[in-house]
């Protein structure tokens, strides 16, 4: 099998892509790239992968784009005064497996022109669907299941985080095919360690392998 190059988008914003971004990233020995950072004061997502997944310097690929306006890509780079251009923006050639991760969901602008699914769009990269699992997953996961197959979009299948729900889980496989892929439970405390055992406990790493 070869080395997976994979995408980790969300349905919605803060919904623990993040989190599980670092876990996947660890798991696999990987690289991992944020292409668009908008908001620098926190704790970026790069610095937090890097933290929650034990991923050193050198597997953490600079973003592209590092925007100090926490807002939508397309909003943050006007602010500060800057045009992110998109073609400019392809997945880094690495050693190994990479993950990149989008800004928040399928449907974020990245410029007045472009939005992020454009952007996998053309490069064609396997998506792992991030999805929480409280009141109102399926209505916004079915609708990010359509919008990936409207664009031909290859969908590695669906991850949930949060506490079970296995009503809406079912309900969306159902519906939309996709394979689900895990549930990352709530973990306390987030650190390192939970992390990895939590991720090592839902998910089967060969699951994100494409032959």
């Amino acid at each position: 099998m070869n080395a997976p190059r994979l995408v980790v988008t969300g349905t919605d914003t803060g919904i623990g892509k993040t989190v599980f971004s670092a876990a996947l990233t660890s798991a696999l020995g990987a690289s991992y790239w944020k292409p668009v950072q908008a908001g620098l004061e926190e704790e970026t997502d790069s610095k937090l992968v890097a933290r929650l997944g034990r991923v050193p310097p050198e597997r953490i690929i600079p973003e592209a784009w590092r925007l100090k306006t926490p807002a939508s890509p397309h909003l943050a780079a006007a602010i500060d005064g800057l045009t992110i251009d998109p073609d400019a923006l392809e997945p880094p050639a690495v050693d190994g497996p990479l993950v990149v991760e989008g800004a928040g969901g399928l449907l974020v602008p990245l410029t007045r022109d472009v939005l992020t699914i454009d952007l996998f769009a053309r490069w064609g990269l396997p998506v792992v669907l991030v999805a929480r699992t409280a009141l109102g997953t399926i209505n916004h996961t079915l609708l990010s299941l359509e919008a990936l197959k409207s664009r031909s979009i290859p969908v590695l299948g669906v991850a949930f985080v949060g506490d079970d729900n296995a009503d809406s889980i079912r309900t969306i496989a159902d519906f939309s095919g996709a394979k689900v892929l895990g549930r990352l439970p709530r973990i306390e405390p987030l650190n390192a360690e939970e992390l990895a055992l939590a991720f090592a406990d839902a998910f089967s790493l060969a699951d994100f392998y494409t032959e």
